[in-house]
C-alpha cells in the first residue's frame, strides 16, 4: 500500500501484461470513456472472443486508510488541482449542461430527491436491528 507503484513494478501498463488476454486502458475520470470502454469490453467478452483487461485509471482524493492521509507523497494542490479539473461527476455534469440535455434546475431536483433518499436509507438503516451471526451468511449470499 505504501510502495508506489514505479517501483513495485516492471511494468505499471497494467492492461497490457495479460500475455495472450488483450486489454485497454480507460481514463476513470471520464466517465463517458468509462461507458464505451464498458460496452466494448461487454460485447468482446459476450461474442466469444474471451477474457479482456480493463485498466480503469481513476485518482482517489483522499489517503488509502486513517493512518494515511494522503498528503505525505503528493500536495493538497495537487489534490485539488485534480478535483477541480478532472473530477469525473464535475465534468459530466458541465458536459451536459453544455449540450442542452438538462439544465441547472433539473440537476438541483435530482440532487435533492438523491439526497432525500440517502437520508432516508440512513435513517432506516440506523433505526434497524444489528443481525444476529447466526444469520449473516444467509443475507451476505441472497440471492433474490
Amino acid at each position: 500500500m505504501g510502495t508506489s507503484s514505479e517501483r513495485a513494478s516492471a511494468s505499471v501498463a497494467y492492461y497490457t501484461r495479460g500475455d495472450y488476454i488483450p486489454g485497454i486502458w480507460v481514463d476513470g475520470m471520464d466517465i463517458l470513456a468509462v461507458r464505451e470502454a464498458a460496452r466494448f469490453a461487454i460485447d468482446h467478452c459476450t461474442s466469444g472472443k474471451g477474457p479482456l483487461v480493463l485498466e480503469t485509471a481513476t485518482y482517489r482524493y483522499s489517503g488509502h486508510s486513517m493512518s494515511d492521509p494522503g498528503t505525505s507523497y503528493r500536495t493538497r494542490d495537487e489534490i485539488q488541482e485534480v478535483r477541480q479539473t478532472r473530477d469525473p461527476i464535475t465534468s459530466f455534469k458541465e458536459k451536459i449542461i453544455g449540450a442542452n440535455l438538462v439544465n441547472i434546475d433539473e440537476l438541483k431536483l435530482i440532487d435533492k430527491e438523491i439526497k432525500a433518499q440517502i437520508d432516508d436509507a440512513v435513517k432506516r438503516a440506523k433505526a434497524d436491528t444489528e443481525i444476529p451471526l447466526s444469520e449473516l451468511a444467509g443475507v451476505l449470499f441472497k440471492t433474490t
